[in-house]
């Protein structure tokens, strides 16, 4: 088979614009084209849909990711192309690929196979310039910050309690703590800084979740960027910062509009990290999908510990969305990790290790039955090694818990290849299922919404932190900010905070290192265990791979 890069090189593209008008209704005058293939969908004919009908929301999630893959942006794609070929209205809604896991080590988010988004180089690349607009939005406002600071500091920055980092759009573990302001008085202030990688950034997490200019405006004007020693915070509207920011993030806060391989609407459009971050695509993509299509197929990154979580308790809570059910993604191969198979033996047949890594499964069906009320359906990625005797078992295991199990085979066969997928799906969402709720109140605190969290889905036996991090959430409770959700940032392997515990592991405790207060976003990050909000790189990143060869195209890319 050939690799995702050929298979999307080989691409038979509608041009976007006649795309946008047969399937989606939207005149020519309404894109802002970025070649034939992309464009922008401009926010004033978006905000002219507001009086239509929303469609129903499907939410894609999976089981905790190995090295193996589980494939959910393919089952997006997948499930979006099958549909459209049942004859549905169906749109996609994606977030866009960070650079960092582009260069690094997990890849591009664009699909793969045959179930994939195009063009695929682009997406995976520069796209349209969102993540660059987002990064110097950011360091906008961090320039500002020392720059008032070098200025006589009007506001009375505490340089012990500048919050804000600067960001960039790769994986580079040497900027994680620098000092700045060295070389003498005529470039400031000496003092600790660091640099996170743009995702995780709290202007990534605004973009998402704004649901306007306007919006997007005042979110930035509420970023807590520091505090005085008194502990006064002083916010980006301080230094007069949020109106420049909107500025440089005029043009990217509209959604992206690409297409499948299979030539179905796809809108790509902002990309938080599931690990670190709330992890989905924006609230204006989706909103414009609802509007667009009868059925939108979305995801939540990584495992639905984190991902469907956040999605929930997060985006939904702020954008009044209501997904109708859940896909939950899973593969043997991946089922066989849990069970305690080691990454070189996947491809041999474990019944005894596939039994035991099925409980991973389960508690992810668990959680998002049981706790947050969606219909679920288990989708299956085949791979060539699974035998007969590994997909009876799974479907008997699961059996006993009234989910469906299909399998599907869209990354080798496209949309044909999820067809009884998105049959089960239309059934669940016909059927209007779903008795929606979140996993916990607004009122509850937030120190009780994290061990919430953690005790109902990760199953932990309780949460723990220092003297300092304990006191800094009850200040954070005493300001006002209690109402806030909470966003957890730990890692996605596992349902505990030490990536090596497999499986379903119960009775742990988790551990906060440290807490920040992203006031623009509207919700608290709780950091546990060892998560880095900049990731590095691997031995050997796949950016030695990848080359421009002589005729201008991407090689290696995947």
């Amino acid at each position: 088979m050939d690799s995702d890069l050929e298979i999307a090189q080989a691409a038979r593209m509608r041009p976007i614009a006649e795309l946008a008008r047969e399937r989606l209704g939207l005149p020519e005058d309404a894109l802002v084209p970025y070649g034939r293939y992309k464009a922008k969908i401009a926010l004033e004919p978006l905000a002219a849909l507001a009086d239509r009908p929303d469609g129903r929301l499907i939410l894609v999630t999976a089981m905790s990711p190995t090295p193996a893959g589980e494939g959910k942006t393919t089952t997006v794609v997948g499930l979006g192309d099958a549909l459209c070929r049942l004859g549905k209205r169906a749109v996609i809604a994606l977030r866009e690929p960070s650079l960092g896991p582009v260069f690094g080590l997990k890849g591009g988010a664009a699909g793969g196979g045959y179930a994939q988004v195009v063009p695929m180089e682009d997406i995976n690349l520069h796209f349209t310039g969102d993540f660059s607009a987002i990064s110097l939005a950011n360091n906008l406002l961090a320039a500002m910050i020392d720059n008032h600071i070098h200025h006589d500091n009007p506001l009375r920055f505490d340089l012990r309690r500048v919050t804000w980092r600067r960001v960039v759009d790769l994986n580079d573990r040497a900027l994680r703590e620098i000092t700045i302001g060295l070389g003498g008085a005529g470039n400031g202030f000496p003092r600790q800084d660091g640099f996170d990688i743009a995702a995780a950034s709290e202007v990534m997490a605004i973009f998402c979740l704004a649901t306007s200019l306007a919006d997007l405006k005042s979110r930035l004007g509420d970023i807590v960027v520091g505090h005085t020693r008194g502990l006064a915070p002083i916010r980006a509207r301080d230094l007069a910062a949020h109106g420049a920011m909107a500025a440089l993030l005029r043009d990217a806060l509209a959604p992206n509009l690409v297409q499948t391989l299979e030539n179905n609407p796809a809108i790509v459009h902002g990309g938080p990290f599931g690990n670190i971050a709330h992890g989905c695509n924006s609230v204006l993509a989706t909103r414009a999908a609802l509007k667009l299509g009868d059925y939108v197929v979305t995801e939540a990154g990584f495992g639905a510990d984190l991902g469907a979580e956040k999605f929930i308790d997060i985006k939904c809570r702020k954008a009044g969305l209501r997904p109708a059910a859940a896909v939950l993604v899973a593969t043997i191969r991946a089922l066989k990790f849990h069970g305690g198979a080691e990454a070189a033996a996947l491809g041999r047949e474990d019944l005894p290790r596939l039994e035991r890594g099925i409980a991973n499964l389960e508690r992810h069906l668990n959680n998002l039955r049981n706790h947050f009320g969606l219909p679920v359906v288990i989708a299956i990625n085949r791979f060539a090694g699974d035998t007969d005797a590994e997909m009876q078992l799974l479907q008997q295991k699961m059996g006993h818990h009234g989910a469906p199990v299909l399998i599907t085979t869209h990354f080798e066969r496209g949309g044909a290849g999820a067809e009884e997928l998105a049959r089960e799906v239309l059934h669940l969402v016909d059927r209007g299922a779903a008795n929606f709720r979140f996993l916990y109140d607004d009122e509850l605190p937030l120190w009780q919404k994290l061990q919430a969290i953690a005790t109902k889905i990760y199953g932990a036996a309780d949460v723990t932190a220092d003297t300092k991090v304990r006191a800094q959430v009850r200040r954070l409770q005493d300001e006002g900010y209690g109402r806030l959700p909470v966003c957890v940032a730990k890692t996605q392997y596992s349902f505990s905070t030490d990536p090596l515990l497999r499986g379903a592991p119960a009775g742990h405790v988790v551990n906060v290192r440290e807490v920040r207060l992203d006031a623009g976003a509207g919700f608290v990050v709780m950091i546990c265990g060892d998560m880095m909000t900049m990731p590095g790189l691997p031995k050997e990143p796949a950016a030695t791979k990848i080359d421009v060869d002589a005729q201008g195209r991407i090689v290696g890319l995947f």
